[in-house]
């Protein structure tokens, strides 16, 4: 029987930015790896609902990990952390579902860095068993700079020294005094009227109960282009006064949030949220241990967007460099040790398990081979279904 990827690809972004589509089916013909990353529908429509591997804990899961949601990025305490960073698809589900996406996603990246099967498989075992060596001490913990090691520590020092001044530099251009938003094509597009008016409506709202009217005043908006799966999503970039004009000014990202895809597949589990917007800024705030700087959910035009200070998308780990220097096992285990504490920080909330049922969970031996087993299979679907869709 067809899988028909084709259509249920195209109905699932209906509606989106038609420019901004085709930028990600483009991107998404580069290869498996981003190809997946472009469809997590895909992922959750073809998941075998009430199979064994349901027979996990509930958690509040990010939904949608892969290797390239995990960054560096600082906090509102202006301290540097490495942590997952994308909640768009962020639900209650069994955690068996987070592991075996992430898994999936190693063994797609493992195979186009040109690495052995066997190493690949190697990889996923490496996460599962960091996961699950951190879940069984029942405490959730977070990467400080003191302790990290590797590309880890080179990303944290790398933040940490980077100024404001730098990032506004690379978005923003200098005229007469004034900065304004670089549309440079690949990361910035022009605003209409419209669409700044309503961007300036929404960060004032935000700014006036924080009695900062000032220092969130807009100077510029502009339409942001970020991301694989979020293309042709409306966003936006949002340059405001701060402390001070030229240097500084800060940076904001507003992006409209979705229903989540395996919220909507488990909806009796999920919560009722005043919007999607707030689901996904108050689960991210309960999985990090420290959150982005102002984030919020904000109404605009009848539809709530996420508000948070913009963070850059150089920071990041090149996995090709990683591979190269034989890090790629232990960046990948630190990745299973901070989904362990990032499920262990959610725990006993609305419906997710308890510090005890994590534990019981971590002491069981069947979860991990089907996990492994399932990505192992899940990866050549993937593969298969990135070759229809070239051919589309």
């Amino acid at each position: 029987m067809s899988r028909d990827v084709m259509r249920r690809i195209v109905r699932y972004n209906r509606g989106r930015n038609a420019e901004l589509f085709r930028r990600k089916c483009e991107r998404m013909r580069q290869g498996p790896f981003v190809f997946f990353r472009g469809t997590c529908h895909l992922f959750y429509g073809d998941w075998p609902l009430g199979g064994k591997l349901d027979r996990a804990p509930l958690g509040w899961m990010c939904g949608d990990l892969h290797l390239e949601n995990f960054g560096v990025y600082k906090g509102d305490n202006r301290q540097v952390y490495f942590d997952l960073n994308d909640f768009d698809e962020a639900a209650l589900a069994p955690c068996t579902w987070e592991l075996a996406r992430f898994g999936t996603s190693v063994l797609l990246a493992a195979a186009e860095l040109g690495l052995t099967r066997a190493a690949a498989r190697n990889l996923v075992m490496a996460y599962l068993s960091a996961y699950r060596a951190a879940l069984a001490t029942g405490k959730a913990r977070w990467l400080e700079h003191a302790v990290a090691e590797g590309a880890i520590r080179t990303l944290l020092d790398g933040a940490t020294e980077r100024t404001r001044v730098e990032l506004l530099d690379r978005r923003t251009e200098v005229k007469a005094g004034r900065r304004r938003i670089r549309l440079d094509g690949e990361h910035a597009l022009p605003a209409s009227a419209p669409e700044r008016a309503a961007v300036r409506a929404a960060v004032a709202q935000f700014g006036r109960p924080a009695g900062r009217p000032k220092f969130f005043r807009v100077l510029d908006v502009a339409r942001r282009v970020a991301g694989t799966g979020s293309l042709g999503v409306d966003r936006y970039i949002a340059l405001i006064e701060g402390k001070g004009s030229p240097d500084q000014n800060h940076l904001l990202d507003l992006k409209f949030a979705l229903p989540s895809v395996p919220g909507r597949l488990l909806r009796k589990l999920q919560p009722r949220w005043d919007s999607e917007a707030h689901r996904v800024a108050e689960l991210q705030r309960r999985a990090q241990a420290v959150s982005p700087a102002y984030l919020s959910a904000v109404g605009m035009g009848g539809r709530h967007f996420v508000l948070r200070e913009l963070q850059p998308l150089e920071d990041r780990l090149d996995l090709e460099e990683l591979a190269g220097q034989g890090q790629l096992e232990e960046a990948i285990a630190t990745m299973g040790r901070i989904t362990a504490w990032s499920h262990l920080r959610s725990s006993g909330r609305q419906g997710s398990a308890i510090a005890d049922e994590w534990i019981e969970f971590a002491g069981k031996d069947a979860w991990m081979g089907r996990v492994a087993r399932y990505c192992r299979r899940y990866r050549e679907t993937v593969e298969r279904d990135w070759k229809a869709f070239r051919k589309g």
